[in-house]
């Protein structure tokens, strides 16, 4: 485990460039999700036909060739940025209709009567799925949502691909440059992305005990 040691401090640099990659895509995510989520629903249908085109393009869409399109066609249409933050703009675009698909499973799952009610009290749309809707469809699905951040954070080693410097490609240098201890760097790495899940597993376990939902 030497060979842990004496890299921790590029272990450090890849995790914490994992974790920034991470939180901010996640976040990222979880806005336009919630929003596309809402356009699902809406009685626009315009709105409806566009959440429904941009879930099914994204999602059955190859991550590789969402931070490809991020990494090279974007610099190429004049936007000037870093590879990380290209990376994070991919990362949550393709994470966002998972995202999305989770809520509106929980807004399937809440009691069509509690819109209703909402709509006699003269709430609009907007007003009925931000106050009474969603803040029930979230408590439904913290578990599907905590899987959802748990294959993010394994998706953030494809940017490394894309000349990013995160804990996967920490970790593949660090087996091309101590080939006798392979197994040692590659203990190393699953070790740090086991910090980042397992805490989310428990997470999940507790918040689903606390906010759970009588049907």
């Amino acid at each position: 485990m030497d060979v842990i040691i004496d890299n921790l401090p590029r272990y450090l640099s890849g995790f914490g460039m994992t974790l920034q990659l991470l939180v901010i895509a996640a976040i990222g995510a979880l806005i336009i999700g919630t929003f596309i989520a809402a356009m699902r629903i809406s009685p626009v249908a315009s709105l409806r036909g566009f959440a429904t085109v941009y879930t099914e393009l994204v999602r059955n869409t190859p991550l590789t060739l969402v931070l490809f399109f991020c990494a090279v066609v974007v610099p190429y249409l004049g936007v000037r940025t870093d590879f990380a933050t290209l990376a994070t703009i991919g990362l949550t675009v393709y994470t966002s209709p998972f995202i999305a698909e989770a809520l509106r499973s929980g807004i399937n799952g809440v009691p069509i009567g509690q819109a209703e009610a909402a709509r006699s009290l003269g709430l609009g749309f907007g007003q009925t799925i931000g106050t009474v809707v969603l803040p029930q469809a979230f408590r439904m699905v913290i578990p599907p949502l905590i899987n959802v951040i748990i294959a993010l954070t394994k998706n953030t080693s494809v940017a490394g691909g894309f000349f990013v410097a995160e804990l996967f490609t920490i970790g593949k240098e660090l087996a091309n440059a101590n080939g006798n201890a392979v197994v040692a760097v590659l203990l190393g790495v699953a070790t740090f992305y086991l910090i980042i899940t397992i805490p989310l597993g428990i997470l999940a376990a507790r918040l689903e005990k606390k906010w759970v939902v009588t049907r």
